[in-house]
């Protein structure tokens, strides 16, 4: 889908845009929804699994 020098330039946008102090409150944010993203799949493997 992207490569990696199409994934720097979005991040280097991203760090003109939003600001070099704003940019660990939105990685803290991205980590937590990717951690909860991940939990809540897991979850519906493991109930999909449980069902005859």
């Amino acid at each position: 889908m992207f490569g990696l020098s199409e994934l720097a330039v979005i991040l280097l946008v991203v760090v003109v845009v939003l600001g070099i102090k704003k940019l660990p409150e939105l990685t803290r944010s991205a980590g937590k929804a990717t951690r909860i993203f991940k939990s809540e799949a897991r979850a519906l493997k493991e109930d999909d699994s449980r069902r005859p």
